[in-house]
């Protein structure tokens, strides 16, 4: 089915009448002169309503043009449009009763152009910032998605540490869990040292390895080690006085430090990424970070490198990798809301055991290709089954 968009007049058009996305008045029949000076999109028909018409909902940066991962938007509009639907980029501000101000990829110009769009079928959350999520704007819109009844495709960001309380009072995952405390006095984090020597001292809302530091006890000394320093405390209270405002005015958590297994020498982390299919929660693509100048994070960011999962698989890496992945899933549907898409940092101790270390609710892309495909193409179908499509 043609649907086309007349960039002038701001209007959509049908060849034959049907309806758009979620609004349930017919398209005006094109005209042979509008046709000329419009874009025609293929989309898929059900029951006289074009589709599948995809919001994803981002936010503005600091100079108030729209934020977000860019690359990854693109790439799911041209996967989008092959399969026969469309989709475009808002924010919570473009949100009106009856339409959205938003953005549609062109590919054939390779460029975003600004349009009135339909509301959509379904809005696939990709809010770069906890900040904005927080804002009386973002809670209209979840508001109004529910009202409308349009599916909103992962609710939010996730926290860190009520994750962690989730994950330790579930019986399928408990076992990989380090203890976890959030730190909220001097004398909790004192107590939490003592008892384990080494653990890493984490910003509750952080991501991509930054603001992460190691903290081990010698003596009555303190050593605090982070990606590009390190501290010496000739004990608990001096370092205390150095760090409570930071510790008081951000959350942070302390969690214990394992002893990581190694690769040559520098350890190694699993990244998991994975989406519902057909009723489960299943692994799309596995890579492997390992650290190089620091022993801290393995982060690419940071100096982390690429490692092919096939030099480390085992039956038992697969075992662990696969349960995670299906139970993480069904705990977040179950407590938080619909998560389709996620992502597991884990790791190995040298002892052989498993550790989950964080559950991302909106994954940063792979750096492996054929991973970030693979992505494209199961948001692109979970998308297309979530709108009914």
């Amino acid at each position: 089915m043609k649907i086309y968009y007349d960039w002038a007049s701001r209007k959509w058009f049908s060849s034959t009448s049907c309806t758009l996305g979620r609004d349930p008045q017919p398209l005006s029949t094109i005209s042979p002169q509008a046709e000329l000076n419009s874009i025609p999109f293929s989309l898929t028909m059900q029951n006289d309503n074009a589709g599948p018409v995809i919001g994803i909902l981002s936010g503005k940066g600091k100079d108030q043009s729209i934020a977000g991962n860019g690359p990854l938007f693109k790439a799911l509009q041209k996967n989008i449009l092959q399969q026969n639907g469309v989709s475009f980029v808002f924010t919570a501000e473009d949100l009106k009763e009856n339409s959205v101000n938003g953005y549609i990829y062109s590919v054939q110009q390779d460029k975003w152009i600004e349009a009135r769009c339909p509301l959509p079928h379904l809005v696939y959350n990709r809010v770069p910032f906890r900040k904005i999520e927080k804002t009386e704007a973002f809670h209209n819109a979840s508001r109004f998605f529910k009202e409308h009844n349009i599916p909103f495709f992962n609710p939010g960001f996730l926290d860190k540490f009520e994750v962690f309380q989730l994950l330790m009072d579930y019986p399928p995952l408990q076992e990989h869990i380090p203890e976890t405390i959030l730190v909220s006095c001097p004398k909790e984090l004192k107590d939490f040292i003592r008892k384990y020597n080494n653990v890493y001292l984490k910003p509750a809302n952080g991501s991509k390895g930054k603001g992460i530091y190691h903290l081990s006890q010698l003596g009555k000394g303190i050593r605090m080690k982070g990606l590009q320093d390190s501290f010496s405390y000739a004990d608990y209270d001096i370092f205390w006085n150095q760090w409570d405002i930071l510790l008081a005015n951000k959350p942070y958590l302390a969690q214990k430090a394992i002893s990581p297994a190694r690769i040559d020498g520098k350890r190694f982390d699993f990244r998991i990424l994975a989406h519902f299919s057909e009723g489960n929660y299943s692994v799309t693509g596995i890579g492997i970070r390992q650290s190089k100048e620091q022993d801290i994070t393995t982060h690419i960011p940071n100096g982390g490198v690429i490692i092919p999962y096939e030099n480390v698989r085992t039956k038992e890496h697969d075992e662990f990798i696969h349960t995670a992945a299906a139970e993480a899933g069904k705990l977040l549907e179950k407590t938080k809301g619909f998560y389709g898409e996620y992502s597991i940092d884990a790791g190995l101790t040298d002892q052989g055991t498993y550790v989950i270390y964080e559950i991302n609710s909106k994954p940063m892309s792979f750096d492996e290709v054929w991973i970030e495909e693979k992505r494209i193409d199961e948001l692109t179908r979970l998308f297309f089954s979530l709108a009914g499509f």
